[in-house]
């Protein structure tokens, strides 16, 4: 009994390092596949909830980075299954003023997020785990729960698809 809640007691520890770890980084993430900031802080909520009930299994996790990453992911991928919707939110907010030097600067911003709102999410989130948060493409893998091959195949049509979109925005914006 006294080894099982030491056993559990260090699980918790572990959790809590975790989220002291990668909080700030699964929120940025859950945030650009949900569009929505309040919902981030909910699913972010959520992720470590489920992380700590299934705090008995970590000590089996070889790689525990990309296995909070596939319970974000998981999370994310429920809820939007759940709402049955998906909207684009910018990555960040626009400053209350903006200055003359900055339009264009976020002008570019609005494009390349407009771009990235067009991908559907089993295709941004291996994008985003690549160039944004700098995952190898094995723990992307480990990330998705896809092969290895799939994430490749992802990140290269995400790549053609924003490429095309973001064509697309700069076209509309040098018509208007």
């Amino acid at each position: 009994m006294i080894a099982k809640a030491q056993a559990d007691d260090d699980n918790a520890k572990l959790v809590a390092g975790l989220f002291d770890d990668y909080a700030a980084a699964i929120f940025a993430y859950v945030w650009h596949l949900v569009c929505d900031r309040d919902l981030a802080e909910e699913l972010l909520q959520e992720t470590f909830l489920r992380v700590f009930e299934a705090r008995d299994r970590l000590s089996d996790v070889i790689n525990r980075r990309a296995w909070v990453y596939r319970v974000a992911t998981n999370t994310c991928y429920s809820a939007l299954r759940r709402r049955n919707r998906f909207t684009w939110l910018p990555w960040h907010s626009a400053p209350d003023r903006i200055y003359p030097d900055a339009a264009e600067g976020l002008g570019r911003q609005t494009m390349v997020e407009s771009a990235l709102g067009a991908l559907s999410p089993d295709y941004r989130a291996p994008l985003l785990l690549f160039l944004h948060e700098g995952f190898s493409i094995a723990e992307i893998s480990d990330a998705l729960g896809i092969s290895e091959g799939a994430v490749k195949t992802r990140i290269y049509r995400a790549r053609e698809m924003f490429r095309r979109a973001y064509a697309e925005e700069t076209r509309d914006e040098h018509t208007c």
